[in-house]
């Protein structure tokens, strides 16, 4: 009940922001933010963090959003961008929009329905030449979209293998903008174009990136802010004092811990802070296919030994949600029940119990108190990697695993864990939209590229697809909570937590709207303004 309260009580906050904006919005100045890392590109559709998403989304548009101006993101409350309206077919295999006239990318070159083709050729595995994706983490995605056509200039088809229920919400991501045809996607790494509300100035890396207004935006009158400055700064407690200091309007998303809250309080009092869930597991992820870990046993053991509680305690002061694969309710849709959570393996209040199951079977491989499994476990060189990290190490010691922290920069932590180049990980996995499919086919499936264990399980495939065609929402989710069920027992990919945390802005921010179900979303900033 505390997390209904928390989103009903933001939904105020945000209620509260829109309503100022709506009396007496004001062009100009420059928002500032502090970034936490050097982002790897400004390829959205080539990364898999928000460390892209939140400094690049203000340069692209999408066909469809979620509503910038609902805390959750629902497919039922979608708006427009670059499509002014779309339907389906009679069988719901084809998806069809009408495309907005008149718009031009940030270059001067007009947008037509050839530029929607290019970019889902590319992102099908279908594009040839500059238009091909070096890397294509949401592939999975689109599995099921047959052919995209465009019918004139400014229409376009999508035509689906099969109905697909969740294919609209996945066109609404942040992770889903539109790419210009006449671009190289090795431009969009380094400066990237769109049709968007501002425009690419500046990635200088470790020091900052600018963006600056779009005087040809679709959307009349808007954005409302001049620019938006980003400052680099890699150390936490670096950021939170400048921060603190007035030398950023916002923080970066879900930057404050809530040990780090009170002080950031107290030392900034004007400021106002949101706690949210991000739809961001904390996770563990085991090589399969390198030895001793393609033992079955020994995943089983490292998942027994993980005390959620702990982690929660520690990290969060109790403040982050249990779950399984999918977020949980009542932040998250799809995600079972508490009831059902508690009878999984490793999970409910039986910690003593699961931590003495794991030391008899590590006991059984040979290992002990005086011969240890020594290993090296992974994680990127970012504070919310490394935290639960070093907890993860001294859990395993428990069951006789002695780890060693391995470090990783941002720009090289996905293309190792896509080539399994780790023994044991400590990750955090984003929900782009609070889907089945986008978890299940993105994270578990055979063959998907951000599957990072190797997991593969062909009865697993099959209920994958099945709940990806059912249109029945409680039918749906008894499909979904028995994947839960099945990944748990396989120990696939064993979630510790489902993070909860907080971004804070300086009350002269306006018109923001932090979204719940998913931080990959909402940062379009084109209604953001600045009341001073």
């Amino acid at each position: 009940m505390r997390h209904v309260r928390l989103i009903l009580a933001a939904a105020g906050i945000a209620a509260t922001f829109v309503a100022g904006a709506a009396l007496a919005q004001k062009s100009g100045g420059t928002l500032r933010i502090a970034h936490r890392d050097n982002p790897p590109s400004a390829s959205i559709h080539e990364e898999a963090t928000i460390s892209v998403n939140m400094p690049f989304m203000a340069i692209y548009s999408n066909l469809v959003i979620y509503d910038p101006k609902e805390k959750l993101n629902s497919p039922d409350k979608l708006v427009g961008e670059l499509a002014t309206s779309w339907s389906w077919n009679a069988d719901k295999t084809q998806l069809t929009f009408k495309l907005r006239e008149g718009v031009k990318w940030h270059d001067g070159k007009p947008f037509t329905s050839a530029d929607v083709v290019c970019t889902f050729e590319a992102l099908a595995g279908r594009a040839k030449g500059e238009t091909a994706m070096r890397k294509n983490p949401r592939a999975v995605w689109y599995k099921n979209l047959k052919e995209t056509k465009a019918n004139g200039p400014l229409e376009v088809t999508f035509v689906l293998e099969r109905p697909q229920p969740s294919f609209i919400a996945m066109l609404a991501a942040g992770y889903t903008p539109i790419y210009a045809c006449h671009v190289s996607n090795a431009q969009y790494r380094t400066k990237p174009i769109g049709t968007g509300p501002f425009k690419f100035v500046e990635f200088k890396r470790n020091e900052s990136i600018k963006l600056v207004k779009n005087p040809d935006y679709f959307r009349k009158g808007l954005p409302y802010l001049d620019a938006i400055e980003w400052t680099i700064i890699a150390n936490r407690s670096t950021r939170v004092l400048a921060f603190i200091a007035g030398h950023a309007d916002l923080t970066f998303d879900s930057d404050i811990t809530f040990p780090m809250l009170p002080d950031v309080k107290k030392q900034a009092p004007t400021a106002i802070c949101e706690e949210r869930p991000t739809n961001v597991s904390t996770n563990l992820i085991v090589n399969s296919e390198s030895p001793p870990f393609n033992n079955p046993e020994i995943r089983k053991a490292m998942a027994l030994a993980l005390d959620r509680q702990a982690f929660s305690k520690i990290l969060t002061e109790g403040h982050d949600l249990q779950g399984a694969a999918m977020l949980p309710p009542p932040a998250g849709v799809w995600g079972m029940p508490a009831e059902e959570l508690a009878k999984l393996p490793g999970y409910g209040n039986d910690t003593e119990k699961n931590l003495a199951t794991a030391r008899e079977i590590m006991t059984k491989l040979g290992y002990s108190a005086s011969k240890t499994l020594k290993i090296k476990v992974a994680t990127r060189n970012i504070a919310i990697y490394v935290d639960p990290a070093v907890i993860l190490i001294d859990q395993l010691k428990k069951i006789f695993i002695e780890g060693e922290l391995d470090t990783v920069e941002t720009p090289v932590w996905y293309p190792k864990v896509l080539k399994k180049d780790y023994q044991v990980g400590l990750n955090l996995t984003g929900g782009g939209v609070d889907d089945p499919d986008t978890q299940f086919y993105e994270n578990y499936s055979c063959g998907s590229e951000r599957n990072y264990t190797g997991y593969c399980n062909k009865e697993v495939d099959a209920l994958i697809e099945a709940q990806s065609r059912e249109f029945d929402v409680e039918k749906r989710k008894r499909i979904v909570w028995q994947l839960e069920r099945k990944l748990a027992d396989d120990v696939a990919r064993p979630i510790i937590s489902w993070n909860v945390a907080n971004t804070c802005l300086y009350p002269q921010v306006k018109g923001l709207v932090l979204q719940h179900n998913s931080v990959y979303n909402g940062w379009r900033f084109d209604e953001v303004w600045l009341d001073k």
